[in-house]
């Protein structure tokens, strides 16, 4: 039973990852520029056009559907066409795996930046995903990926994103955001916790002041659309950091 599971698991997987029709970018970053403008623990927010992405989009109320972490240099290894491996993220269907920037060279893209990481907890961070190179994702479990094969569920906007943890189990962990949430996690960066407020006594005794608690969400209901709109994460457009003048633009007639 477990055997026929994961094969049809893996059909789904495959039929997913699939691209979509009708996918038109419309503001590219070329490979270059986002190499000579990104760091080291930044996340790289991708629109996305697989049959999958349409419906994490849908369920984000987003419109980014997968992310990256970017890793420089770290990693001593090259594609076929002789290019770095500079990015890792996690696949439904090949697990954990590095690839190069120019996989989304034809992606509307967004750069997300962790703002004062200090230099060990990049390290930690990079370190994380590292490790988990080459992690496979049991695939068995069906009923995590049939949400998904129904790209725009008739469901009130506040379950949405709820419908991307059914299940918690391995599908829901190849969400690409979900592996980048644990390495943050880790080295307790904030993306978008849970925030508690609570009425404290102030010193003198005469009056009441606030403390905000931070408590951590679980890493499966983290999605790429939180990086963006997280208030640690700055955004980083290529275009503004390379000098921009609007003046020297040259516009048709």
């Amino acid at each position: 039973m477990n055997t026929a599971s994961n094969l049809m698991g893996r059909w789904l997987a495959s039929f997913l990852e699939k691209p979509s029709r009708d996918y038109l970018p419309f503001s590219i970053t070329d490979t270059e520029t986002l190499r000579e403008t990104m760091q080291p623990g930044d996340v790289l927010l991708v629109e996305g056009n697989l049959r999958i992405s349409v419906a994490i989009k849908y369920l984000t109320q987003s419109t980014w559907s997968h992310a990256a972490l970017y890793i420089g240099d770290v990693l001593d290894q090259k594609n076929a066409a002789g290019e770095k491996l500079n990015l890792v993220e996690a696949d439904l269907t090949q697990g954990v795996i590095a690839v190069p920037l120019s996989k989304y060279a034809a992606s509307n893209t967004r750069i997300c930046r962790p703002v004062h990481l200090q230099a060990d907890d990049q390290q930690k961070l990079i370190q994380f995903m590292l490790d988990s190179l080459g992690k496979e994702y049991d695939l068995k479990n069906v009923i995590d990926l049939m949400r998904f094969l129904l790209p725009t569920p008739p469901v009130p906007t506040h379950w949405r994103r709820r419908m991307l943890a059914i299940g918690s189990g391995d599908p829901t962990r190849a969400i690409c955001s979900t592996l980048i949430a644990q390495a943050f996690q880790k080295v307790h960066y904030p993306i978008l916790p849970e925030v508690e407020r609570i009425k404290m006594m102030a010193a003198c005794g005469c009056m009441y002041t606030e403390k905000e608690i931070l408590h951590i969400r679980h890493h499966s209901l983290f999605t790429p659309r939180d990086f963006d709109l997280s208030p640690w994460f700055r955004v980083i457009k290529p275009s503004l950091e390379k000098g921009f003048d609007y003046t020297k633009l040259n516009w048709a007639s």
